[in-house]
């Protein structure tokens, strides 16, 4: 099996980066890979990176390609920003880690993750690497889109472009199926609630309190009827962002502490030595950093989701036909629907994207939250 099988819906990039894999000619030492949340930017960006680690291109068998997929291979480094944007000092570390001659003389590669949260001086920091590589490295960025708030036209000019797409329902149900050995009826339900986003779809497939949150956050438009609710409803939105975010990041967090306490040798009840407070001190406040970005994708999920819900209540309002992604939601949707205009609707559509945009530019997110709701109450 091909280390691209797990890439659902993107023929088009698996023959370019197949191509690229096994053909040097077509290798470049910079790529960067766009496509919509839930596309498999870095699904991708991984699968490749096996393909360049393999000696037949991406056969999913040997142990390059187990190792690179597993996240164990010495030659192949992901990173991610710690908080909401990349640091200076972050970026810096990349450059020495890309700067490093690959173990097993092959590729020495660096997946960067979210590279649209680049500030300028993390840009420019990067930049050198970029236009002069060290020998045999490759750097793999992604990013949602081309656009220049997402990417610079500097980095981007600089890298061969993979674009990926929103992969089909049916693809990204048949890959739960086949890898997560999902129900076939719980694995349609997920993708198509999950609007083709494969990580949101297995979790709602496999976890209970994940659709549970998407319950409550879907509640919400019958709950702005007043000031108060909507006020209510901002909060309780920002609530389960919060539990979402905590059910994500818990376990890494425990478990980030634990290897800090082996590493300085507290452990069975041992106290940690004199003069290792600055290394707690430096964990907790990269996990603080990474549970504030987690929070606030965990709330832009949300406010996907309820954008798609005045999306079906649109739907319902043309009286078109079209199926409804919240089909569980039928009698909740057709409630809303009736009792307002689709103009209302779409005013209200906007309301969700205009607070998503905001979250986006680190606005306070309560504030943007109940500038929302209330937004939702009077249109």
């Amino acid at each position: 099996m091909s280390v691209f099988s797990d890439l659902v819906g993107q023929e088009a990039a698996v023959e370019v980066l197949s191509h690229a894999a096994r053909t040097p000619a077509a290798m470049t030492h910079a790529w960067l890979f766009t496509g919509p949340p839930g596309s498999g930017r870095s699904v991708a960006a991984r699968a490749f990176a096996a393909a360049l680690q393999c000696p037949d291109g991406g056969c999913g068998d040997c142990e390059a390609c187990h190792t690179v997929l597993a996240g164990s291979h010495p030659d192949v480094e992901v990173v991610a920003p710690e908080g909401l944007s990349y640091s200076v000092r972050e970026m810096r570390q990349l450059v020495v880690d890309a700067a490093m001659a690959p173990l097993r003389r092959r590729y020495r590669i660096v997946i960067i993750e979210d590279a649209d949260r680049f500030t300028e001086q993390a840009s420019n920091a990067f930049l050198k690497t970029l236009e002069e590589p060290p020998p045999r490295a490759v750097l793999l960025l992604c990013a949602p889109t081309l656009e220049s708030e997402d990417v610079s036209p500097t980095i981007r000019s600089r890298c061969r472009h993979v674009a990926l797409r929103t992969p089909p329902t049916a693809a990204v149900a048949e890959v739960l199926v086949r890898r997560d050995g999902v129900d076939p009826a719980m694995a349609a339900f997920a993708a198509r609630i999950a609007q083709g986003h494969i990580g949101r779809a297995r979790r709602l497939a496999r976890d209970e309190d994940a659709r549970r949150r998407r319950r409550e956050v879907l509640a919400l438009p019958q709950q702005v009827g007043t000031v108060p609710g909507a006020l209510t409803a901002a909060e309780n939105l920002i609530s389960a962002a919060k539990e979402e975010s905590l059910a994500l990041t818990a376990e890494l967090e425990a478990r980030e502490l634990a290897d800090l306490r082996a590493a300085l040798g507290a452990t069975e009840g041992k106290p940690a030595p004199r003069g290792t407070a600055g290394a707690f001190s430096d964990l907790e406040k990269r996990q603080k950093s990474r549970a504030t970005r987690t929070e606030r994708d965990a709330l832009d999920r949300a406010l996907t989701d309820l954008a798609g819900f005045y999306r079906d209540v649109l739907v319902m309002q043309s009286g078109g036909g079209a199926e409804i992604v919240n089909a569980d939601l039928a009698e909740q949707v057709a409630a809303v629907a009736r009792a307002t205009t689709a103009e209302a609707t779409v005013r209200r559509i906007d309301a969700v994207l205009a607070c998503r945009e905001q979250v986006g530019l680190n606005v306070n997110t309560l504030l943007a939250t109940e500038a929302m709701a209330l937004a939702l109450r009077a249109g």
